[in-house]
């Protein structure tokens, strides 16, 4: 909504309200049903505002959840940091007792190389003998050289146990070389292993942290954003509250008009009263001085009839035609419903007209009673309201001072209805929305 134009029609609204006269005679105050209207206005604004009032509640408690969601994400970054810093801190603990690991086995290859060494010089050593005494030659040597067989045998045996020497020294030299190779091996890889996956741990905390970092600042903003939501709310609230303002204003600014009207309705009965009572006085005077000086005698007098008979006393019939529904509890469509007024029905042109002396509250069209007229009555002092709807049209306008049979439209079929007829209600008191002092007609009036 754009708030320099809500502004505007609150101003506008105020001023409007502000020009509403006192409750008095004048006959140009504003009609009830320019209050109607002015009210339905600043009504209809106030139900936008609430609604935008409501999306902001939602926006807002949507914001929130986002939050709650946002915080719960937070946390559990917090989590798979702490267990990647315990996984990081497990890894360096092993790259650190490898690295001992390793030192360890520093020490035992630096042995290793050195038994190899020393192996090597032996093996050297005797392929050196070997090659300046001939080889195996001189075995055959030590061997014929027996004298006896016992002394064969022992040759035969140093001479094996030379060779198995060899043998076993080439075997262990070949076993540690190889075992040698194969721990270096084995180490180096289980280094590069540890330092792999520690990199890829420092690098997943670094992820983490760089999304716990970005879910911050996104908290950050939906906490910004929430405060400039609340106030949004409360800024609506303010405005809501002050057409609610307005529309009670207006809404007393009804009542007193409806009231003003009753009162000139009442001071015109008191009027009429007043007229009747001197008319009848100067009638009577008139009547005793003809008796006087003629002797007596009587004459009377024929007023033209009326389109709709005018019955005597403060009330007559609105319209003629056939009473369809009466007031009370019946069935419309298949449903019951409560009908708060008569329903009288006739076809052609049938005038319709004021069941009694009064003032028009408001005449208008609206969509469930088309063209409908609330006048307001005083009857010995208590307050009437009437009201005239579906007509074809009217032919009165509000604040206008009503005369008991005067026609102010005609019988139609306009708004909510289904066939010609005039929907007559009766209420003691002022007209409300809620009808509850809508009364049967035929208490007062012979239909």
């Amino acid at each position: 909504m754009n708030k320099k134009h809500f502004v505007s029609l609150a101003i506008a609204a105020a001023l409007t309200i502000g020009s509403f006269p006192a409750m008095g005679t004048t006959a140009n105050a504003t009609s009830v049903e320019d209050l109607k209207k002015k009210q339905g206005e600043v009504s209809s604004q106030k139900d936008k505002i609430n609604g935008e009032i409501n999306k902001k509640k939602s926006e807002i408690n949507a914001n929130i959840s986002k939050q709650q969601e946002i915080k719960a994400k937070i946390a559990e970054f917090d989590a798979k940091i702490r267990d990647t810093e315990n996984k990081i801190a497990e890894k360096a603990k092993e790259i650190d007792e490898t690295n001992a690991e390793i030192d360890q086995l520093k020490e035992e290859i630096k042995e290793l190389e050195e038994k190899i060494k020393e192996r090597n010089e032996l093996l050297k050593e005797r392929a050196r003998a070997i090659q300046e005494k001939g080889g195996s030659a001189n075995y055959l040597d030590v061997l014929l050289g027996a004298e006896s067989f016992g002394d064969f045998i022992n040759r035969v045996t140093a001479v094996n146990t030379i060779v198995s020497a060899d043998k076993k020294i080439m075997d262990e030299q070949k076993r540690d070389q190889e075992e040698l190779e194969k721990k270096k091996s084995q180490v180096e890889t289980k280094l590069a292993e540890l330092e792999s996956d520690k990199a890829s741990l420092e690098t997943l905390k670094q992820d983490l942290n760089s999304e716990k970092a970005q879910k911050a600042e996104l908290f950050k903003q939906l906490e910004k954003q929430q405060a400039s939501l609340e106030k949004e709310k409360v800024n609506l609230q303010k405005e809501s509250n002050e057409l609610a303002k307005m529309e009670q204003q207006i809404g007393g600014e009804i009542q007193a008009e409806q009231a003003r009207l009753a009162e000139l309705a009442r001071q015109r009965e008191l009027e009429k009263k007043r007229q009747a009572e001197a008319a009848a006085a100067a009638a009577a005077k008139k009547a005793q001085a003809s008796a006087s000086s003629s002797g007596g005698g009587s004459s009377a007098s024929a007023s033209a009839p009326a389109s709709v008979p005018v019955s005597s006393g403060a009330w007559t019939r609105p319209a003629s035609g056939a009473i369809t529904t009466e007031f009370g509890w019946d069935t419309l469509n298949g449903e019951s419903r409560y009908h708060y007024g008569t329903d009288i029905a006739a076809r052609g042109t049938v005038p319709v007209v004021a069941a009694a002396d009064g003032y028009v509250i408001k005449s208008h069209y609206s969509s469930s009673y088309g063209n409908v007229v609330y006048i307001t009555h005083s009857i010995n002092g208590q307050t009437f309201t009437t009201v005239y709807a579906h007509m074809s049209s009217a032919l009165v306008s509000s604040g206008q001072p009503i005369d008991k049979g005067q026609q102010i439209g005609y019988m139609g079929n306009t708004g909510y209805s289904f066939g010609q007829h005039l929907h007559f209600e009766l209420h003691q008191g002022s007209w409300n929305a809620a009808k509850s002092n809508a009364i049967n007609p035929r208490r007062y009036i012979n239909l």
